[in-house]
């Protein structure tokens, strides 16, 4: 009997041992036990116990913006093992991107290329409109100015009636002579009509005023003013939008590596939730892919308003109106990609060109050209003015009203004026307006430094985004490489989960940094277009309204010539050398 009891005894404990053994988990801190009748939980500190038929769908339902929608891939399980990252170019996938992936529908939204978009800002952009519109109203100034030079002629007419009430009488006294006698008097009523009339035609001519002519003359640099800040708006309205272009084409690649970051999240947290219900790993690792999926899920939603943003501000500049009969849908939809074109920069020559070619520079320069000749308006006070008036005049008479009976003749009067003592008031002007010239020249100075600084910053961050594609130009092709190996490492158990992880993140970080040096490199590439002044093939369709004089040399603004246009004496760098010689005398010991 004892022997029985203790054969089934050594069985019993050595089935224990072996269950202990065989259901034991890898973390000594969870052990839970499977049931067939509980449903996991997404944040819970209690340990639940998993079931094999529950699936996990870590999706976001979205609202009627589309603005948190996750793509339906992130319900899509994935039983044969973790996807590897996708081999389609990310271009080509963004241009297939949905509804469902940007938030809105782009069915029936015009498409823009670059080319078109530029265009279509220059004949819509509030800017460049307002700026025509200033070169018009510049051009009626030179009228108004101009006609105070040129004759004024014009009729003038004076029609009385007088009421024959009011009329004065006069007497008429009678001479005769004669015998006995005496004058008489008598009265008669007054013949004089009692209507009058007075009709002048004349004509006025400035003959001599010095202020004027040099104000007109200074009209004149205004009206090239105004057509030299209209080339630097288009200049600047070309720059914004080929940035904003290029940032709507990278801002819809970027959801592409959210979302493919997604997709490979949502997968490994599939992957793990097997393993767990297989009982090969702990819940740690489900809640830690959890976390990790539901932390790169708002950096989807991020990417898709960012795209939807950075598409509105394009229509904005392209002068597009908001349809109301779109609801939701997209204004407008940009083909394009994000090339790497190397160009080799010499700054040197860069700098040069853009004190030559920069509107800027010649708008400022019209800026003091002007106001020289507001300094010879001022001077123009301490002159004479000289003015002429003639004309014809005809003048009823007085004691018939008759057309035929009027007097007719011509009247010529020359006037003139010379102040010569204003108590100061003319040289006021003048201290006055010189200053202005003297805040023009160094406005100008400051302008040119200006130049450069914009042209050494734009060719500097084009060799910053140069050298970042060049830095990650094999980096994305090794974090996807490194993303494979460690699902590799993991589904052979030589790995963990954490490797992984840490692999997606150093890929999505890889992706957006290549999109991001891209978007850097071509907007740099917009910018130092603009301030070298080298955006003509786009300006060019508003030559007709140039004036005639922005094309001479009058506008020519090299580094070899000052504010005014004059030579400068030196134009070189001087570098001047100073040698201290310091002669020591020997000690004597």
């Amino acid at each position: 009997m004892r022997k029985n009891l203790f054969a089934g005894g050594f069985v019993l404990a050595a089935f224990v041992i072996a269950l202990v053994a065989f259901g034991q988990r890898p973390s000594p801190s969870e052990t839970p036990s499977p049931s067939p009748t509980s449903t996991p939980v997404l944040i819970s500190t209690a340990t639940p116990t998993p079931t094999p038929t529950a699936t996990l769908t870590p999706t976001i339902t979205p609202n009627d913006a589309g603005t948190v929608a996750v793509p339906t891939t992130l319900i899509s399980p994935a039983p044969n093992g973790s996807p590897t990252p996708s081999a389609t170019p990310i271009s080509v996938q963004a241009a297939a991107l949905g509804p469902s992936s940007l938030g809105w529908s782009e069915r029936g939204s015009p498409i823009f290329k670059i080319d078109q978009a530029v265009i279509t800002a220059l004949q819509q952009n509030p800017a460049v409109l307002t700026a025509v519109e200033e070169i018009k109203r510049t051009k009626g100034v030179i009228i108004e100015i101009r006609a105070q030079a040129l004759p004024h002629i014009g009729p003038s007419f004076t029609w009385n009636w007088t009421d024959p009430n009011l009329r004065e009488r006069s007497n008429l006294i009678t001479f005769g002579g004669g015998g006995g006698g005496g004058g008489g008097e008598g009265a008669i009523n007054n013949l004089r009509s009692d209507i009058s009339y007075n009709v002048q035609v004349t004509g006025s001519q400035l003959i001599f005023n010095y202020s004027t002519f040099r104000a007109i003359r200074g009209t004149f640099f205004q009206r090239d003013s105004t057509y030299f800040s209209l080339r630097n708006t288009i200049d600047q309205t070309i720059a914004n939008v080929k940035t904003q272009f290029y940032q709507v084409i990278v801002n819809r690649e970027l959801i592409v590596v959210q979302e493919e970051s997604v997709q490979l999240l949502e997968s490994q947290l599939k992957d793990q939730q097997n393993r767990f219900e297989a009982g090969t790993v702990p819940r740690f690792n489900v809640l830690q892919a959890q976390v990790q999926l539901y932390n790169q899920i708002p950096q989807l939603i991020a990417a898709r308003n960012s795209y939807r943003i950075s598409v509105l501000q394009l229509a904005k500049t392209l002068g597009l109106d908001f349809n109301p009969a779109r609801g939701n849908a997209a204004p407008l939809r940009v083909t394009g990609d994000l090339i790497y074109i190397p160009r080799k920069i010499d700054l040197l020559a860069a700098i040069e060109e853009g004190k030559r070619n920069r509107p800027f520079l010649k708008q400022q320069r019209a800026n003091v050209l002007n106001a020289i000749e507001q300094v010879h308006v001022a001077i123009g006070s301490w002159l004479p003015t000289i003015n002429a008036n003639g004309g014809g005049e005809w003048l009823s008479s007085q004691f018939n009203s008759s057309f035929g009976d009027v007097s007719k003749g011509w009247l010529t009067t020359a006037t003139g004026s010379w102040p010569i003592w204003d108590s100061g008031n003319a040289w006021g002007k003048i201290q006055q307006q010189r200053a202005l010239l003297s805040e023009n020249e160094i406005a100008y100075d400051d302008d040119v430094r200006q130049v450069e600084l914009e042209i050494q910053q734009a060719s500097s961050n084009l060799a910053q985004n140069r050298e970042l594609i060049q830095a990650t130009e094999k980096n994305v092709e090794t974090a996807e490489e490194a993303v494979r190996l460690a699902k590799a490492r993991l589904d052979a158990g030589a790995g963990t989960q954490l490797d992984v992880l840490n692999a997606q993140v150093q890929l999505t970080t890889a992706q957006s940094t290549r999109l991001q040096a891209l978007f850097g490199y071509n907007s740099s590439l917009a910018e130092f277009d603009r301030v070298t002044g080298m955006q003509s093939q786009y300006s060019e369709q508003f030559d007709a309204i140039a004036p005639h004089a922005t094309s001479r040399g009058t506008y020519y603004t090299g580094s070899d010539v000052d504010a005014r246009g004059r030579p400068k004496r030196n134009v070189g760098f001087q570098t001047t050398t100073t040698t201290t010689t310091t002669s020591q005398q020997p000690s004597s010991k």
